[in-house]
């Protein structure tokens, strides 16, 4: 016994000196930027020498807390990530529920959900900027075609409107990756558990609710917590389709952050900025996880 677990630690230790090079890489790439960053976040550094220089202290981060157009940037940021989630979830769920029933044509289906989630998300917006062209685009050719619209609609104007705009675009884009984690998640339920409920009289709503949807959540908690994170950093949609307008109508707090550091050149307080987002991420995935997470589930 003694013997075994020598070894043991010793197949450890290997295993640990053989990771070592990929640890130091790792550090080197992703964690120096970040302490760089956090360095930067407490200055007052200008975009045309970014050497951290004129400590601020935690000037940059109270500046924000009392910034209006900081809390606007959260609501609107919240309002994306609540409305998009909700929704790709909804329709996620719903797709999953199709698929895992197997209708005429589930293969199909479900092997078409790879193509919109494949598509990059800068040639997706691409692809919506030109849907909702106020002069040629898809929406106004056959809303008209249709005769649901007099004329010809400036659709990306309005702010509400531009910003409900870009959710449908990113749902589109997003959808298919939560149908996908649900219906494998749904493969994984034994047929067993619900032939006994039917055996016993469930309706379908009652094996939804008291079968499948427990045993969906730990799929439930990864979908959201992946997307909520994406959503609530989401820039390069916005930035595709109308650049945080009309009148600054989606600027959300990823692109406030754009527009700090590289519009404005304030490293300082873009670095800052980034790490308000990094709470606030954190803060909502420590929510979900709270909500849905259930250790007897996983059993």
């Amino acid at each position: 016994m003694r013997k075994s677990i020598t070894l043991l630690q010793q197949e450890a230790r290997d295993g640990l000196l053989m990771l070592l090079p990929a640890i130091a890489v790792i550090a080197v790439i992703s964690l120096l930027p970040v302490l760089f960053t956090f360095v930067l976040s407490f200055t007052d550094t200008p975009i045309f020498n970014p050497t951290p220089q004129n400590f601020v202290g935690l000037d940059n981060y109270l500046h924000f807390l009392k910034s209006a157009d900081f809390w606007s940037s959260i609501w609107r940021t919240l309002y994306f990530t609540t409305v998009s989630v909700g929704l790709e979830l909804l329709l996620g769920l719903g797709i999953a529920l199709l698929i895992h029933a197997k209708p005429w044509g589930w293969q199909f289906l479900r092997a078409s959900l790879i193509i919109p989630w494949a598509v990059p998300t800068i040639v997706n917006g691409a692809i919506w900027r030109w849907i909702y062209n106020a002069d040629f685009g898809a929406l106004n050719v056959i809303l008209f075609s249709l005769g649901l619209i007099g004329k010809y609609q400036a659709w990306l104007t309005k702010p509400f409107v531009a910003m409900n705009l870009v959710i449908v675009a990113d749902i589109w884009h997003s959808v298919p990756f939560i149908a996908l984690i649900l219906q494998a998640a749904l493969a994984t339920i034994p047929g067993e558990i619900e032939e006994a409920a039917m055996v016993d009289g469930a309706s379908v709503w009652q094996r939804f609710t008291r079968i499948r949807l427990p045993l969906l959540r730990p799929a439930i908690l990864v979908a959201l917590v992946v997307r909520t994170v994406e959503a609530f950093r989401v820039f390069d949609i916005i930035y595709v389709i109308t650049q945080g307008g009309p009148a600054f109508g989606t600027v959300t707090i990823s692109y406030l952050t754009y527009l700090e550091s590289f519009t404005y050149g304030h490293l300082g307080s873009g670095s800052a900025l980034s790490f308000l987002i990094s709470a606030f991420t954190l803060l909502m995935a420590l929510i979900y996880i709270r909500m849905l997470y259930r250790p007897e589930a996983l059993r």
